[in-house]
């Protein structure tokens, strides 16, 4: 199992302080492509610490025009989705710009989206991560203005937590918490026999409605489950898979969210009664079922209708700047 650790070494606040005595950058005439992944947050125990990068990607491709801002949306998202300074990417865009000392005079942006929205798969999180990855790799020096590790805090500070943030940034398994105000981040390698399988809803739950559904105090007792499998999980999910059923589960979140989403709930402990590792993948309400190369399939068809089923692979990469394609 290996393990990296993302260290702290400067914070957004000292880079917001630090470019004021920046010259203004320079950016590159060709476009840049940023693939990132789609990711499922909590898995269970882990709630707003744990993250899995998973095998379905938006591409974003930047290029920094001579005036104005224009924005094309193919895929989720292209008949809902601002094509204006509101939009999130847009708005991540300006933060990271800002951060690595000044904005350009235009922008051209092309999206293709392919992560669901509002249905637990860190699409925000996506958006924010495609911004902040796309800013540094049009600005030429970008990485020395802006290392790995103030990405991880910048992705933070705009989405509000870390676990998403930090498994599309570094991929894999991701162990993520806060320290001192700052994000940090263990990165794991999860074990190559896990298959994911999402199970994607037609209606999606905001964020903000499930975690209204969380009480300020839980009891002691589920407090201390929580935690043992919690830890448990970071085995199963590295190295004994053979224990997942038992390290996905919960007491602290699923079942308070249940009404929001009673489907999404009653799916995951009819898997979970026959066997099958599932959990409600991050704010909900597309439910994750962890299974094995033997028994993926017949594991994606066990939802039955008004579920989207897909099999995916683990992704290994997190946040990618990628060459244009032909």
């Amino acid at each position: 199992m290996s393990i990296e650790f993302i260290e702290r070494h400067s914070t957004v606040t000292q880079l917001k302080e630090s470019q004021r005595a920046m010259a203004g950058p320079a950016f590159r005439a060709a476009a840049v492509r940023v693939r990132v992944p789609a990711t499922s947050a909590n898995l269970g125990p882990g709630f707003d610490a744990l993250g899995l990068a998973l095998g379905l990607y938006d591409d974003v491709v930047v290029r920094v025009a001579d005036s104005g801002l224009h924005i094309d949306i193919a895929g989720e998202g292209s008949e809902t989705l601002p094509r204006d300074e509101s939009h999130l990417l847009v708005r991540s865009l300006r933060t990271a710009f800002d951060l690595l000392g000044g904005q350009p005079r235009g922008l051209e942006i092309v999206c293709a989206n392919r992560i669901p929205h509002g249905r637990g798969l860190g699409s925000s999180s996506a958006a924010i991560c495609a911004g902040i990855v796309a800013a540094r790799a049009v600005t030429i020096g970008g990485e020395a203005r802006l290392d790995d590790t103030a990405l991880l805090e910048l992705a933070t500070e705009i989405e509000g937590h870390p676990d998403n943030v930090a498994a599309c940034l570094l991929g894999g398994f991701t162990l993520s918490w806060m320290e001192s105000g700052a994000a940090r981040a263990i990165r794991m390698e999860p074990n190559s026999s896990i298959v994911p399988v999402v199970f994607v809803p037609g209606k999606p739950v905001l964020t903000e409605t499930a975690r209204g559904l969380l009480p300020r105090n839980v009891p002691h007792v589920d407090a201390a489950v929580n935690a043992g499998r919690a830890a448990l999980l970071v085995e199963a999910l590295t190295r004994r898979p053979e224990l997942l059923l038992p390290a996905t589960e919960d007491r602290l979140h699923q079942e308070y969210r249940a009404p929001a989403m009673p489907e999404s709930a009653a799916l995951v402990e009819r898997l979970r009664a026959d066997g099958v590792p599932a959990v409600i993948s991050g704010a909900g309400p597309t439910v994750m079922a962890l299974a094995d190369p033997g028994t993926a399939d017949k594991v994606s068809h066990l939802a039955g209708e008004g579920w989207a089923a897909n099999r995916l692979d683990l992704d290994a990469q997190g946040a990618s700047v990628l060459p244009l394609a032909p």
